[in-house]
């Protein structure tokens, strides 16, 4: 049986939320209640019983007694589910909320004398006797403050009561010392007077300022500082625009200087580095912040406009690092997420992100979610904006304890962000603080907020701000007096003077991007052939040795008969040299890979088995559910491969965050079908494309996507090439349609041999993954072999005999070279493009001059017109034969007509549109493309 290093048992689980506390075995006096119907409150009533009899009571008071007690806690359990309903969360009281009626002591029978009536408690709240009245006042102060707790709904009972110990009892409360409260008002005013100044200084310029949540500054400070305390050394912060600013400024360390200089259009780095840049309310930093002699480095990942985009990014990179430095249970790493309160509840990534929570490959010991719940979004209220009566409802769906608090309370936030980082470094489980705020100004501050919420903008209009609020608290404390106050702003608005005037000369000195743990990488040089090419290929003793390991079954491992026939089938391809199909091929490339020192994680839906029964890369007993991974015993590199939740987005996301992270490990996420990557859009066009040119960011993902037109409908041929090939530019990735299993080993182990990385789209197989032309033999794989970004076929005549060239891209080409050998074709070769981006003009030009009795060149593709290559070939190859000097000056198109949908999912009409489409490509007849029906 295999255990990965994190230690997930890769046995045969039971349901996915199968947990070893659930389900309840045991109740007791703290969590009692959880149901009504399961309560055990006869202790307490015996107990209650017992004390009254020893009271010399009668028999009416004995039993009065009891049902008091119970009743009692019938009240403190309705208090710890419900008493958030009655906390005081809306600085601008807006949101009126009646107390509920059963957070009253009359509906649990408490009237009159009774409430003063001593009721015995069993220690609860801290009690033996206390009084209904002196209940509800503990309970009313413990739950219904500025800090509302929802935590009942979560199954654990450790976790329960030890968020119950924090927030309950009659001495519970919110403690700061002196210092301590100086220091968060320093930080409140700091992040006021910050968003003070840019107004002052670029008036009507965007910034998505905080102002109206600037409790969030000290509390992130809190993160910091309490994380370090409780293990944290790193943390990776995700966030949209709101409030990002100050983030960066004022949270990170980001010099204001270099900010200040943005804002007056200066480049993020030096002008040689070149890059398209981003607006400045996008762009990440890192920065190392020291508390208490402990320092803790942090990094702000960068993000486009698509508000939680960012969130399954900050995941991977989180996990990346933890199993860099073998960090088992996330203790050391935190990966802590700020989102807005209608962006948390509309967005589906957010759900995927939580779905992550627990399971093994994904998980990252918990998360800090922190929503700056400005109770609007854009123009959106929230009865319009969601069906939840929170923004945080959504946490639920994982158990995570829930925090609201009032933004209007500095203390109280700071306090919600100190629980939440014990909470998380004790258990390893996300926790939600839903800070209650406003937006002082529009959606940006240009925006008109009072054509869509008069009323809000009314108060706000009059509402002072929280510096001002909590000053003046503190100085009826007599911690401090006004003076302090305002040397407080003096001193920072110089400061901010200061920097202000010295970045009118400030430069950036040095860009980021090569650095930690990518020293060593680089920007690829020029031209294309000095920076592409690269010894990929291995040893015959070490194609051996790994046939051995991919084809040797462990005693006591029963594997399933047909795989024991594909094993042998294995056999017979190292033992001949002949025959390797595509799984073998691709399992060399990890292999040895892997003895070079590099690691490899594949993830994707039913990426273990192969979605097509193909990869086999985890071996299930057949008796008893154990999984074998035979790649896992080659010493050198480790390999992790994992059936991923049925997310795109999310896992694409979290897969580009972990190749952000580690250059060291191949990182690949595979598409069920490659149309399915559709769904991961966001990430594929803000971050995968265009990351390196906006924000300086290179990463070597590469995304596996079944594609080939088989007759399987619209849903199951395309994984819109096109779409991709659409976003190449500026060398900025590369885009492949791979036809043999040796050509695929080497484009995988030059994305990870060569000194730079860039994300690579590979257009994977179907039908090919056993078709008997698409195999390789071992010589493909060792000597002097490499990737080949333009492949002939074995048949094809010699070049100058060629009057005729098809060129193509995939398994087309199987088709076309079948029926040009069955027509006799001798006149006609067929070229196939196996690397569409960066397009490969040179060794296509060199071909190109070699056949100088060239007529006529064609475009053979199975996608309809305006889908596949043939909008973005067309110049490439107008411009090769410009540049060979060939006869023919244009090509020409062979392929189905343009069509709405990309294929037709009638089989016979499959097979009529195939049929014509190669006759015409070949010169065979058929009808012009345009006048053929497309499916």
């Amino acid at each position: 049986m295999s255990v990965d290093m994190f230690g997930d048992s890769e046995r045969e689980q039971g349901p996915s939320w199968a947990r070893d506390n659930w389900p309840l075995t045991q109740l007791d006096e703290v969590n009692q209640g959880l149901d009504p119907t399961l309560m055990a409150l006869d202790k307490v009533a015996a107990k209650a019983k017992d004390k009254a009899v020893s009271a010399g009571k009668s028999d009416a008071e004995v039993k009065q007694a009891a049902d008091d007690s119970i009743r009692a806690m019938m009240l403190i359990r309705t208090y710890r589910v419900r008493g958030h309903l009655a906390a005081n969360l809306d600085p601008l009281g807006l949101s009126h909320r009646d107390l509920p009626a059963d957070l009253t002591p009359e509906f649990h029978g408490f009237t009159g004398e009774a409430l003063d009536r001593p009721v015995y408690l069993c220690g609860t709240l801290g009690f033996e006797y206390a009084t209904v009245r002196e209940i509800v006042d503990v309970l009313r102060r413990n739950y219904c403050g500025n800090v509302g707790l929802e935590y009942m709904h979560i199954n654990d009972l450790e976790e329960r009561r030890f968020l119950q110990d924090r927030m309950e009892g009659r001495d519970a409360e919110i403690h700061f010392t002196p210092e301590g409260k100086q220091a968060i008002l320093a930080k409140v005013i700091q992040g006021e007077q910050w968003e003070r100044f840019l107004a002052k200084k670029y008036v009507g310029t965007k910034r998505f300022g905080l102002d109206g949540g600037e409790s969030m500054i000290p509390a992130l400070e809190s993160v910091i500082k309490y994380g370090g305390q409780y293990g944290v050394r790193e943390i990776v912060f995700g966030m949209a625009h709101r409030g990002r600013l100050n983030v960066l400024a004022n949270v990170m360390g980001k010099p204001y200087r270099a900010i200040f200089n943005e804002f007056a259009g200066g480049a993020t780095n030096p002008a040689d580095v070149g890059g398209s840049g981003d607006v400045k309310y996008h762009l990440g930093t890192s920065s190392d912040r020291e508390f208490d002699g402990i320092k803790v480095h942090m990094s702000l990942v960068p993000n486009p406009s698509h508000l939680e985009a960012v969130d399954p990014v900050v995941l991977g990179k989180v996990r990346a690092i933890q199993t860099m430095i073998d960090d088992k249970e996330g203790d050391t790493v935190l990966p802590v997420l700020l989102h807005g309160d209608a962006a948390f509840a509309g967005q589906g990534i957010v759900a995927e992100c939580f779905g992550f929570s627990g399971l093994p490959g994904y998980a990252t010991g918990g998360t800090i979610h922190f929503v700056i719940n400005n109770q609007v979004g854009f123009t959106t209220s929230p009865q319009f904006a969601r069906s939840s009566p929170y923004p945080s409802d959504i946490a639920k769906s994982v158990q995570a304890p829930i925090l609201h608090v009032n933004g209007d309370d500095p203390e109280a936030v700071t306090f919600a962000c100190k629980l939440a980082i014990e909470y998380r470094q004790q258990f390893n489980r996300d926790i939600v603080i839903d800070m209650w705020c406003y937006r002082r100004f529009g959606h940006n501050e240009g925006d008109e907020p009072s054509f869509t919420q008069p009323v809000m903008y009314a108060a706000i209009r009059q509402h002072p701000p929280i510096s001002e609020i909590y000053a003046r608290r503190l100085i009826a404390e007599g911690v401090i007096d006004q003076a302090w106050v305002d040397r407080q702003v003096e001193q920072f608005t110089n400061l901010l003077e200061g920097e202000f005037e010295a970045a009118k000369s400030y430069l950036p000195n040095k860009a980021d991007w090569f650095e930690g743990r990518w020293a060593g990488f680089n920007k690829p040089g020029t031209p294309e052939t000095e920076r592409r090419n690269v010894s990929t290929a291995i040893d015959t003793d070490t194609l051996q040795e790994l046939g051995r390991t991919l084809t040797t079954v462990p005693e006591g491992v029963s594997v399933h008969k047909t795989l024991t026939r594909i094993l042998d089938a294995k056999r017979e391809m190292f033992a001949s040299g002949q025959g390797f199909d595509w799984a073998t091929g691709e399992a060399l490339a990890f292999g040895s890979l892997m003895k070079e020192a590099y690691n490899i994680r594949l993830s994707g839906q039913d990426s273990g088995r192969g979605t097509f029964s193909h990869r086999h890369a985890v071996w299930v007993d057949q008796q008893t559910g154990a999984k074998y991974i035979p790649l896992t015993r080659i010493e050198g590199g480790r390999f992790e491969v994992r059936d991923s939740p049925l997310s795109e987005f999310g896992v694409l996301g979290f897969e580009y965050g972990y190749a952000l992270t580690d250059p060291k490990t191949l990182v690949l996420w595979e598409a069920q079908f490659g149309d399915f990557a559709n769904g991961a859009q966001v990430m594929i066009d803000q971050f995968l494309s265009a990351g390196e040119a906006k924000w300086l960011r290179a990463n070597g993902l590469v995304m596996l996507l079944p594609h080939g037109y088989e007759g399987q409908g619209p849903e199951h041929s395309s994984a819109r090439p096109e779409r991709y090939l659409q976003l190449c530019a500026e060398d900025n990735m590369q885009v492949a349609n791979c036809t043999t299993p040796a050509n695929y080993f080497h484009i995988l182990r030059r994305q990870m041999l060569r000194g730079f990385r860039k994300p690579l789209v590979i257009m994977t197989p179907k039908s090919l993954l056993r078709h008997k032309a698409a195999v390789s033999s071992a010589a493909d794989f060792t000597g002097e072999s490499h990737f080949m970004r333009i492949l002939s076929d074995p048949s094809a005549p010699a070049d100058q005999d060629v009057k005729r060239l098809v060129l193509c891209s995939g398994k087309v080409a199987y088709d076309l070279i079948d029926a040009r050998d069955k027509a006799g074709d001798r006149n006609t070769a067929i070229i196939r493009i196996e690397q569409l981006y960066p397009f490969p003009s040179e060794p296509l030009i060199a071909r190109l001059r070699r056949m100088t009795n060239l007529e006529e060149v064609v475009w053979a593709q199975e996608e309809p017109k305006n889908n596949g290559y043939w909008n973005f070939v067309r110049d490439y190859v107008e411009q090769c034969l410009v540049d060979a000097g060939a006869k023919p000056q244009r090509p020409a198109y062979a392929g189905r007509a343009a069509a709405a949908s990309p294929a037709t999912g009638l089989a016979k009409r499959h097979a009529a549109e195939q049929a014509a489409l190669i006759a015409e490509a070949l010169g065979h007849g058929g009808d012009a493309p345009e006048q053929r029906k497309a499916g």
